[in-house]
């Protein structure tokens, strides 16, 4: 018998909801039924539906606090994807939870170490706890998934290097942000997980300790724009990661050295596509490449519908999502990042990653 559609509902209208969700869903609009939007006030709930109305014509404006309580005291409403701010986040989707509804959080998992402690405490405490997933579209995306398999090709690692040079200026349009400039981390943490999550999925080993070095420069952007660290893994491998919030030149890299080999992961374009380009450069002095265009965020959205659908028909909480959208994946790359904010309070001292 063919699953039916699960209805869900979204929490938030902002920047990415309008120009990200609403198009992404759009494009799989067979797999789901979007039955609300929601925000804090109606002017914005109402702006944001009027853009999803050309996709889902029955979707319905939600706002305030007795607004928020109808979507969670409606049964037929499995699935909510929270898309709020930084801070406000991890309360909303427990009060969510709470409520029975299975919810996709877009990262980051939590602003701090302590926040992410606090809410695994609290989900495991709720029984036949429905799904709680963190939306990191990297460990999604084509670049990765095929990257992660090519690590086997270039033998045992014996250093990496991500090196990010970001483009967050004037002209994009998260700059004027106001949550992301009120945020312990700033840009570095709500930017910065994207990165330690594809570095965390092509090295299949979880990162322990850290030291950092941070700076304020750009006096346009909250501070730290800068990072600099060092990184070690369980597996024995070290590395480094860079880190610059806005530059003139961007280049988003990622840079596996193995005794075998060397495979590196670099952001760029092609026939006018975005995406990532996979070099593998082997023992022989050859190199094969391969170019991945953007999908991870409407692969993440079609794995969550899926799980949250297979979820529903288990009303005994036994049934796992997919780990790469599990929350404790997303607090992972929270930790590392903590670490290193942590280690550059502390002028570079070394800061062991929790382990969660």
């Amino acid at each position: 018998m063919a699953q039916q559609q699960p209805h869900i509902a979204i929490l938030g209208a902002g920047i990415f909801v309008r120009n990200t969700y609403i198009p992404r869903l759009a494009e799989i609009s067979h797999l789901l039924v979007l039955r609300a939007i929601w925000s804090r006030s109606e002017e914005s709930a109402r702006g944001a539906v009027e853009i999803a109305k050309k996709f889902f014509p029955d979707v319905e404006c939600k706002w305030g606090e007795a607004g928020l309580n109808e979507i969670i005291q409606d049964a037929s409403i499995i699935g909510v994807a929270v898309v709020l701010a930084g801070q406000t986040q991890v309360d909303m989707s427990l009060r969510l939870l709470n409520g029975g509804k299975h919810v996709l959080q877009e990262k980051p998992a939590a602003a701090s170490g302590t926040e992410l402690e606090k809410a695994i405490s609290v989900y495991s405490s709720f029984n036949a706890a429905p799904i709680w997933a963190v939306a990191e579209n990297y460990r999604f995306e084509p670049a990765f998934v095929e990257g992660k398999k090519l690590m086997a090709e270039i033998g045992d690692i014996i250093n990496f290097h991500v090196i990010i040079e970001g483009s967050m200026n004037s002209s994009n349009p998260y700059f004027s942000s106001s949550w992301r400039r009120d945020f312990v981390g700033g840009f570095i943490l709500d930017m910065g997980v994207h990165y330690i999550s594809g570095l965390r999925m092509l090295l299949g080993s979880e990162v322990t300790s850290v030291s950092a070095i941070t700076s304020h420069v750009d006096s346009t952007v909250p501070p730290p724009d800068h990072i600099s660290s060092t990184i070690q893994t369980e597996n024995g491998s070290s590395g480094v990661f860079v880190m610059i919030v806005s530059s003139r030149s961007p280049k988003v890299l990622w840079r596996m050295v193995g005794l075998k080999g060397t495979l590196q992961v670099e952001r760029g374009n092609k026939d006018g596509k975005h995406g990532y380009t996979v070099i593998l450069y082997t023992a022989d002095g050859q190199s094969k490449s391969w170019f991945y265009p953007f999908s991870g965020v409407t692969e993440e959205l079609k794995t969550f519908l899926s799980d949250i659908s297979l979820a529903s028909l288990k009303k005994d909480g036994s049934y796992q999502v997919e780990p790469r959208l599990s929350y404790v994946e997303g607090a992972r790359d929270v930790a590392v990042l903590d670490a290193m904010l942590e280690s550059g309070k502390r002028q570079g001292a070394p800061i062991s990653v929790k382990n969660l």
